[in-house]
């Protein structure tokens, strides 16, 4: 029998930071799920529980065979299943489909960074649920009309290359910008969508967040979303483009906290380096300067904003330490 290798250090690094974010999933799937009043959504997010749940054990035993310390993540203490309602309109699954968008761009990075056999199929075990209900959470919010197609065009009827030097400048020696081609434009609105979806997450969190720093710092979260929401937007109408009007859920009257202040911080960062993330793909696949140049100044800022929240959690004693690079 082939024995089986030492974890790797970027294996290790890799399953840190999947169970942090998987015990925080649970923790808000399990809010969720109880405070739901919709069959079909209550249904969906208790079965990716019952699906998630034996994987952090599996994280959790692979760590404690190789003598590894298990990360604290977020467990009971960070949830309250007592606290009212905060989020109607679909807002449920709206997150937990943004919440599977970041999955799945952790999972294919972690992928390339794991080499074990058995850490290699738990990725691809866990992509596979994750592909499965974001398919399944996209399905409801069309069906139940809480999320909009994108703007529909007139199909290409040949193919083209681009010779003028002037595409790429985004603008010809007379100022006039060219339209927006259908990569650009789908870039744009998920950049939207899913700031409209984080905007009333934050909103939820600030109305129930009893620090006053975490709560300033959630404001200008609100206030970073709305600039990107109207640059974003400004560029569809320039074109005569209507942006994407999801509804993005609504927030109740309610000042009890379901999460911990520890919880909603680290969901902020990982939203934040969800948007960095994106906002270097945007860039890297638009081919208008004008969209080039706004993508970097967003991820300044938003790198800026991350910045901040990393320090305000040291200073609090929230953010968990990752393996040191111990040879």
């Amino acid at each position: 029998m082939i024995e089986k290798p030492k974890m790797s250090s970027s294996e290790l690094g890799a399953l840190w930071m999947t169970y942090q974010k998987k015990s925080m999933i649970l923790r808000i799937l399990e809010y969720f799920i109880v405070k739901s009043d919709d069959q079909r959504a209550k249904d969906l997010m208790s079965e990716l529980w019952n699906q998630l749940h034996p994987m952090i054990i599996e994280m959790k035993t692979t760590l404690e065979n190789e003598g590894a310390a298990v990360p604290d993540g977020f467990t009971k203490k960070d949830v309250n299943l007592e606290a009212p309602k905060l989020w109607e309109n679909g807002f449920d699954i709206m997150f937990c489909r943004v919440l599977k968008e970041i999955s799945m761009g952790m999972y294919v990075l972690h992928l390339t960074m794991s080499y074990r056999q058995d850490i290699i199929k738990l990725y691809r075990d866990m992509s596979e649920i994750t592909e499965t209900f974001y398919g399944h959470f996209t399905q409801y919010l069309l069906d139940n009309n809480l999320y909009t197609r994108p703007t529909y065009v007139s199909m290409p009827t040949s193919t083209n290359y681009i010779s003028d030097e002037d595409y790429s400048k985004g603008s010809n020696i007379f100022g006039n910008k060219r339209t927006l081609n259908t990569v650009e434009f789908g870039n744009l609105y998920r950049t939207i969508e899913t700031n409209i979806t984080g905007m009333q997450l934050l909103n939820g969190f600030i109305q129930t967040s009893i620090d006053e720093d975490v709560k300033k710092y959630f404001i200008q979260g609100i206030e970073l979303s709305k600039e990107i929401l109207r640059e974003s937007s400004n560029i569809l109408l320039e074109d005569s483009i209507q942006p994407p009007a999801t509804p993005g859920g609504t927030v109740i009257n309610s000042t009890i906290a379901p999460f911990s202040e520890k919880l909603m911080m680290f969901c902020n960062y990982l939203l934040s380096a969800f948007s960095l993330g994106g906002g270097g793909f945007s860039a890297g696949f638009s081919l208008r300067k004008d969209l080039q140049t706004k993508n970097v100044i967003f991820a300044k800022d938003i790198y800026q904003y991350q910045l901040n929240g990393i320090k305000l959690m040291m200073s609090k004693g929230w953010f968990e330490e990752p393996p040191k690079m111990d040879l």
